[in-house]
């Protein structure tokens, strides 16, 4: 595997990136792994580099940039009332998927011009506060997104500028909604109502709810890290994207 961490320009400034990708064979279809809240730590460059093993670019993006360069939090970040908790969300507050499509745009521009990357389609798939980020990438670049996927995307329904749930029609990609079961920050009653807007939107793809599971249930480091349902994350997401980018 080849990896390395660099800074792409964008708008609003300099972006770290973790990018990797496999040492022979390439190019290889761009992806952009879309952190969750707690920020960029090692078990994202993990699951970046597991990714990256079956033949993807893999993209992953500190998107708390804008706040300097000091928006890497220690493990108690998941702790509520912790004092990196509390860090944390003091950056996390402030945003907003409008900034986040410009750093998308960015990326894509930047996968362009690598001869490890292939120039086409690209897949974008968002954890948590990332999940609507996807989905809404897909609906702001149709013409380069052709899969996108949201695990646990939160609030997915809402009165953000660009929700998710009011472009949904404009993807031509194909979307998967991964939600769990148990998940205060996206409840049963959200997700029925995105489910139905979703029906109703003609977007190809599938919303799928997994049993039993907690927000967070693919994350291996998490209390509620499932294997099983971790697994059928991975293969879902897969397969959307063998599908989509080859």
């Amino acid at each position: 595997m080849i990896e390395k961490i660099l800074d792409i320009p964008t708008r609003d400034g300099a972006m770290e990136t973790f990018i990797c990708h496999p040492e022979r064979g390439g190019p290889y279809p761009p992806v952009l792994m879309l952190m969750d809240a707690p920020g960029i730590r090692e078990e994202l460059y993990d699951m970046a580099r597991r990714l990256a093993t079956v033949g993807y670019y893999v993209m992953l993006p500190n998107l708390y940039y804008r706040a300097g360069t000091d928006t890497k939090y220690g493990p108690d970040v998941l702790t509520h009332g912790s004092d990196e908790h509390k860090r944390m969300r003091a950056v996390r507050t402030k945003m907003t998927i409008p900034p986040v499509m410009d750093d998308v745009a960015a990326m894509i521009s930047y996968s362009d011009a690598q001869k490890e990357s292939k120039t086409g389609p690209v897949g974008t798939h968002g954890y948590c506060m990332s999940g609507p980020y996807s989905l809404a990438a897909a609906a702001r670049y149709p013409e380069r997104i052709a899969a996108a996927a949201s695990f646990y995307g939160t609030w997915l329904v809402s009165d953000a500028v660009e929700s998710p749930h009011l472009t949904l029609g404009n993807a031509r990609g194909e979307l998967y909604i991964s939600c769990a079961e148990h998940d205060e920050l996206a409840p049963p009653e959200m997700v029925k109502e995105l489910k139905a807007l979703f029906d109703k939107s003609g977007a190809k793809g599938d919303l799928e709810v997994h049993p039993t599971v907690h927000h967070g249930f693919a994350f291996p480091q998490r209390w509620c890290y499932d294997k099983p349902a971790a697994e059928r994350h991975w293969e879902r997401l897969i397969a959307l994207y063998r599908r989509n980018l080859g």
